[in-house]
């Protein structure tokens, strides 16, 4: 299995994100914090990588660093080799929520339609796109409706819909399916790998699951408890079509082992 060495640079002229010595401490009434230290990572075009570790390991925070949403205090991060700042007021990227936050008042089409009208797109552009992005993820013909009329997994492929509507060429995910039960999760993972490989976006993916780190992902970033540190970060040799019964194989229960063992040796290390 080929893998890297944890915090090793791939040397690439696609690189997409890039986190240098990244670290970032927030300052609270009882004390700092230290969510991240030291992260090195690079991630290619048309990656699919996935962030797994224990709870407040510092996953969500190293993705919104990602997306400008949380500063760091040490280090360095680049996204299409702009500063994250640079990257977000360029819209490079779609953001996915752990909740799917759509508005209630508001049509799923609405809800799509809602950052095209502030970027100022055209009613004509905003209905093809509000039209092609539904197909993608399954729910066309379900424009008019409202969210509490479709249920949770739908909610959460018409968040992902509008994270895709402006066709930014990363897509940050920050566990869009965790809340779901198990046989939904499985269809939405389905249905996510294949949007990736229609689209051939850039996917930073956070989740709690090793299986479903193991399914989706091409690259299995490992964090340890806080402060966060990646401890492993492996490269999947299954290849990119992934029947759900592929996780019944020697190859990804070997790849399932060796997350599990790099989670046990970050907590080793816990400080």
């Amino acid at each position: 299995m080929a893998a890297m060495q944890a915090g090793e640079h791939r040397l690439t002229s696609d690189r997409v994100i890039s986190a240098k010595d990244l670290s970032l401490t927030f300052q609270t009434n009882d004390g700092p914090v230290h969510a991240l230290k030291d992260v090195n990572l690079d991630v290619e075009k048309g990656d699919f990588v996935s962030f797994i570790g224990p709870s407040g390991c510092g996953k969500t925070t190293f993705l919104r660093c990602m997306a400008d949403l949380e500063h760091p205090t040490g280090g360095s991060i680049t996204v299409n080799g702009a500063s994250a700042q640079e990257a977000r007021r360029a819209r490079a990227y779609g953001y996915v929520f752990q909740a799917a936050g759509l508005y209630p008042w508001r049509s799923i089409g609405g809800n799509i339609r809602l950052p095209l009208e502030i970027m100022g797109y055209s009613k004509s552009e905003q209905d093809r796109r509000v039209r092609e992005v539904l197909e993608l993820v399954d729910l066309a013909g379900f424009e008019k409706k409202f969210p509490w009329q479709l249920s949770g997994g739908m909610q959460q492929r018409a968040s992902i819909a509008r994270a895709l509507a402006f066709d930014a060429d990363i897509l940050l995910m920050d566990e869009p399916f965790g809340a779901l039960d198990e046989i939904v999760r499985d269809h939405l993972n389905e249905q996510l790998l294949s949007l990736w490989e229609r689209t051939h976006k850039t996917i930073c993916f956070v989740t709690h699951s090793i299986p479903e780190a193991v399914y989706l992902s091409t690259r299995i970033v490992v964090m340890s408890p806080r402060p966060g540190r990646i401890t492993d970060v492996i490269e999947s040799p299954l290849p990119r079509e992934r029947p759900l019964e592929i996780r019944d194989t020697p190859e990804f229960i070997e790849i399932a082992h060796r997350v599990r063992d790099g989670l046990r040796a970050g907590h080793g290390d816990e400080v």
